[in-house]
Parts: structure tokens; C-alpha cells; sequence
């Protein structure tokens, strides 16, 4: 038995050494397995990460474009609604030759003296000036030349019916000799015979300006006067006033900027409502940041669990294998200690001796091997 001990002992190393050999190629081999499901694994998180972080982009832009939209809209419409714009007005008249100064009016007073506002008609507001003029369009007939110069004269009334301003201007045709008007037809006949031209002449004045102020201008009044010493009226195809005001310079200087001031108002807006939005309505404007956070959290902690198993598994596994070894050096102390016992026993003992001890060493070697 003391020449056996030696080689039980190696083999019990031999033994170890293969049984960890075998633990270590275990592990390598279940590394291995792990990795391909640890990497599609981190893949699937990343894909998810990246489709959660383009659907939240995508998401984010279309409330930034449908904020700016808003903004945009009520920023043009308040500036447009603080903008003054000038009157313009033009308006066909016809003159009342039953008179004997025929008379023609036009009404464009859409605002009473109380401040109130009559439907159907437009106002000028108060701080503009106005400017009055007066087109004619008369033809080159034998009475007109005849006639010569005649009186045209403009009447501001107020809604009481008190004239405000008037003025008077005197006009006629553009003098042509005969000569010319004979050349003019000879060359022109053509068209003229073909109704592409006419005989007419359009004669266009300036009548009159005023500031608008309290009382309100109602109405225009124009009157045609025959000059003195005659009665005679000149003929007209049509007459026409045309109405333009004018802003004052603070608002004129307002009305040229106004898109500047309609992009600094959207601008200021647009951060108004995204400022509010980002304080009140952030889980429901980005309900993604909510949902990621959640998840991470719940990834955490999962990871976390995960890790403990882990652990736990590791040290329950490292405490096994503590024991075993214990429970190894224990059996092999106690045969190497049979062993010297029975060297000590044999030369004393009989044959029948000598039989139980081998039978005690076999039983002792089955035990070890066993253990190893």
C-alpha cells in the first residue's frame, strides 16, 4: 500500500485536473452559445432604440410645424388687423341735367358721429387726408369746342348736411386746329370707322383734399357750372370720381413694415406657444420621452435582477465546489492515514491478517477512486 499511495495521489490530481479541465471547456462552450443570443439581443435594443428615436423625431416636427403654422396665422392676422390700409374708392357718377347746374353726389360716409358704423358703405377713418378727383370723358363735338371753359365745382357734406370744404376748378377741351383735326382723320379713319377709336377727349382734375376729423365727412357733392354769360352745358359721356386717402406717417410707416412685423409677432408666438406646451402639456405633446424612460427603467431593473441571479448562481456553484474539495482532502487524509496503520500492523500480523488488510486497502481504494 505505501508503493501504491504515490500513484493514487496522481491519479487523484489527474483526476482534478481533468474534472477542471472539463468545467473550463464547459464554460467556454456555454460563452460561446451566450454571445450570438447577447448580440441579437443588444441589436434588437438598438433597432428599437433607433425606430423609437426617428418616430419621436418625426412626431416632434410635425407639432414644431403645426405650432408654427398657428403661430404664422395669428401673427399675420393680428398685424393685419392693427394695420390701417388707405381708401380707395372709384365710383361712376351721372349729373342731373334737369337742373339748371346739374348736380351728382357720392355717398362713402360708413361712419356716424356717435362712432357707430352704417353697413353697405365705407368710411374714411380719422387721421387721413383724402384726395378728391374728377374725370370726364367728353367728345370732341362742335358744341363742346363752342362752349370753351366751364365751371366744375366740389362739395365736402357732413352727415348733418353742412358743407365741410369745397373747392371749384375750371375746365375744357384740349384745343385742336383745324388743320389737325383734318390730318388726325385722314390718317385715323380707318380705325375710326372701324370703332376701333373715338372722338373723345378724357379730361381728369384734381378737385380737393381734406383730413378727416370730427364731424364725419358724409358725402361729395359735384356741380357743373356754365360760364358767365352762357348757359350752355358741355356734353358728357361719363364722369367718374376717384377717392384715395392717405395713413398718417406713424401708420404709413407701420403699414410698409408690416411683414417685418408680422414675422417678429409669429416669432414671438411661436415661442409663446412652445414655452407653454413644453410646461404643460409635455406628456401629451411627447408622450415617447415618457415611454423610453419607462422602458429604460424597466430594462434597469431587469439587468439588475439578471446580474443578482447571476451572482447568486456563482457563489452557490463556487461554495459546491468548496465543499466537494473539502470533502476530497478529508477521504484522502483518512486513506493515506489507513495506510500507515497497516505498515505499522503487518509485520506483526498472520496471514489471515495480511487477507483483511488487502481486503480494508481494496475497499479504501475503491472509496478513493470513487471520491477522485
Amino acid at each position: 500500500m505505501t508503493l501504491l499511495s504515490p500513484l493514487i495521489a496522481t491519479l487523484g490530481i489527474a483526476s482534478d485536473s481533468y474534472h477542471r479541465a472539463e468545467e473550463a471547456v464547459d464554460a467556454v462552450e456555454s460563452g460561446f452559445l451566450e454571445a450570438p443570443s447577447k448580440v441579437t439581443h443588444g441589436a434588437t435594443t438598438l433597432l428599437r432604440k433607433i425606430g423609437f428615436g426617428i418616430v419621436g423625431a418625426v412626431y416632434v416636427c410635425m407639432v414644431m410645424i403645426v405650432v408654427m403654422l398657428l403661430a404664422a396665422m395669428l401673427g399675420v392676422g393680428l398685424v393685419h388687423l392693427w394695420v390701417e390700409e388707405p381708401v380707395f374708392m372709384r365710383e361712376r357718377i351721372f349729373f342731373d341735367y334737369t337742373d339748371v347746374n346739374p348736380t351728382a353726389g357720392l355717398t362713402f360716409g360708413g361712419f356716424a358721429d356717435n362712432g357707430s358704423i352704417e353697413k353697405g358703405l365705407v368710411g374714411i377713418p380719422l387721421g387721413h387726408t383724402f384726395h378728391v378727383s374728377l374725370a370726364l370723358l367728353m367728345p370732341e363735338s362742335d358744341h363742346n369746342r363752342q362752349i370753351g371753359m366751364f365751371q366744375l365745382t366740389a362739395e365736402v357734406l357732413s352727415a348733418d348736411g353742412n358743407v365741410m370744404a369745397k373747392s371749384s376748378q375750371p375746365c375744357m377741351l384740349r384745343f385742336r386746329s383745324l388743320p389737325i383735326r383734318l390730318a388726325r382723320t385722314f390718317l385715323m379713319g380707318v380705325p375710326l370707322v372701324l370703332g376701333i377709336s373715338e372722338e373723345t377727349q378724357k379730361i381728369s382734375i384734381k378737385m380737393l383734399q381734406l383730413r378727416e376729423r370730427h364731424p364725419r365727412s358724409k358725402a361729395i357733392r359735384v356741380s357743373l357750372i356754365p360760364r358767365a354769360g352762357t348757359v350752355y352745358l358741355p356734353q358728357l359721356y361719363e364722369a367718374e370720381i376717384l377717392l384715395v386717402s392717405k395713413l398718417p406717417w406713424t401708420k404709413e410707416l407701420v403699414r410698409n413694415w408690416k411683414w417685418t412685423f408680422s414675422v417678429w409677432a409669429s416669432i414671438y408666438i411661436y415661442i409663446t406657444i412652445l414655452v407653454i406646451i413644453l410646461s404643460c402639456c409635455r406628456a401629451l405633446v411627447f408622450p415617447i420621452t415618457a415611454v423610453n424612460l419607462s422602458c429604460s427603467r424597466d430594462s434597469a431593473e431587469t439587468e439588475d435582477t439578471g446580474e443578482s441571479g447571476d451572482e447568486a448562481e456563482d457563489e452557490k456553484e463556487t461554495s459546491e465546489l468548496w465543499r466537494k474539495w473539502q470533502q476530497r482532502r478529508k477521504r484522502k487524509a483518512i486513506v493515506l492515514h489507513g495506510e500507515i496503520v497497516d505498515g505499522t500492523e503487518c509485520s506483526s500480523a498472520s496471514i489471515t491478517r495480511e487477507d483483511t488488510s488487502m481486503a480494508f486497502d481494496e475497499e479504501d481504494i475503491v472509496d478513493s477512486e470513487s471520491v477522485c
